[in-house]
């Protein structure tokens, strides 16, 4: 196929507050794209200017409505015109020289494909144990993927077929649009190719705990969204959650008020510790089981405001 016949690509960049890092990511994609769409989510910072200076289109979004990442790239995506290709960024991402040309190669080789994406690293992994978190849970196997994450290529066609993001989740938005897309016979893929560059700015403790707990939210709400499909979108996760962060711990308690040696059932998290250690460095490992913890809170507050009505606001770690 020649490049004259090749599929445009425009791209959707999402943020708030972000400052020079908005500024950044709308330069790595300046030459890349034909449309650059920036959505603002009620910045203070200048940021809606200090886009539009760089030649992007910006929407600012209605902040009186409740905000989600999902809501934000809606509104990007109802911007775009065409059957092309939308490559979707966060905004304290940078999009790495040539990965649009490769991504979009890609996905013209293989049509049965609908979203590609590729490695995303942390700018500064080494800046705090959280930043070296976030950066090994981007490293996923190459390959066909159950999912991709905030940063992908994606084909507009595919997107308007399952009618684009849930506008209503606070987290989890793009593994559950991939399970809507696969339902519908298409492909994700993740491709051995430097993405973009992230920068969490994660070096607080409590900025760990939100973003976890709010995977633990995610991880119920998919399952309860998808769960009784055949892929069993994020129950496992869900299940795993409750037991480490919720079940065990009460029953080891109640346990313990009728036989108080029962407490030593703790010892099966010393255990469980021990063999996460056998597979991952000690720090990862100790994080992994308090993170369940976490993500319990997340689940049962999910199940709480599923019963009363309620919905819950986006929790933001930054």
């Amino acid at each position: 196929m020649s490049s004259k016949t090749l599929p445009k690509v425009d791209a959707v960049v999402i943020g708030r507050n972000e400052g020079e890092r908005l500024l950044t990511c709308l330069r790595s994609l300046q030459d890349a794209v034909d449309q650059l769409v920036y959505v603002d989510s009620g910045s203070t910072d200048g940021s809606v200017d200090a886009a539009r200076a760089l030649g992007a289109e910006v929407v600012e979004l209605d902040m009186s409505r409740p905000f989600t990442a999902a809501r934000a790239r809606n509104a990007g995506l109802a911007q775009l015109t065409g059957d092309g290709l939308v490559q979707f960024v966060d905004g304290d991402c940078e999009v790495v020289p040539g990965w649009i040309t490769v991504a979009r190669q890609f996905l013209v080789a293989n049509p049965e494909v609908a979203v590609v994406c590729g490695r995303r690293r942390e700018r500064a992994p080494e800046a705090s144990l959280y930043n070296r978190f976030c950066d090994a849970e981007w490293d996923t196997p190459v390959g066909e993927a159950k999912a991709c994450g905030g940063d992908a290529l994606m084909r507009l066609a595919a997107l308007r077929q399952v009618g684009g993001y849930r506008d209503d989740l606070i987290a989890g938005e793009e593994p559950e649009m991939c399970v809507r897309l696969r339902a519908g016979g298409w492909r994700i893929w993740r491709i051995d190719e430097e993405m973009t560059l992230h920068d969490a700015q994660m070096f607080k403790f409590r900025q760990w705990w939100k973003r976890t707990r709010r995977a633990g939210h995610a991880f119920a709400e998919g399952a309860a969204l998808h769960g009784s499909t055949p892929e069993r979108h994020w129950v496992k996760e869900t299940r795993r959650a409750l037991i480490w962060g919720a079940g065990l711990p009460i029953a080891i308690f109640l346990a313990a008020v009728i036989w108080p040696p029962a407490l030593l059932g703790f010892a099966t998290y010393l255990l469980q510790f021990a063999r996460l250690a056998r597979k991952m460095p000690i720090p990862e490992a100790a994080f992994s089981l308090l993170g369940k913890f976490a993500e319990a809170q997340g689940a049962l507050e999910f199940y709480k405001n599923r019963l009363t009505g309620q919905r819950r606001e986006i929790l933001e770690y930054k």
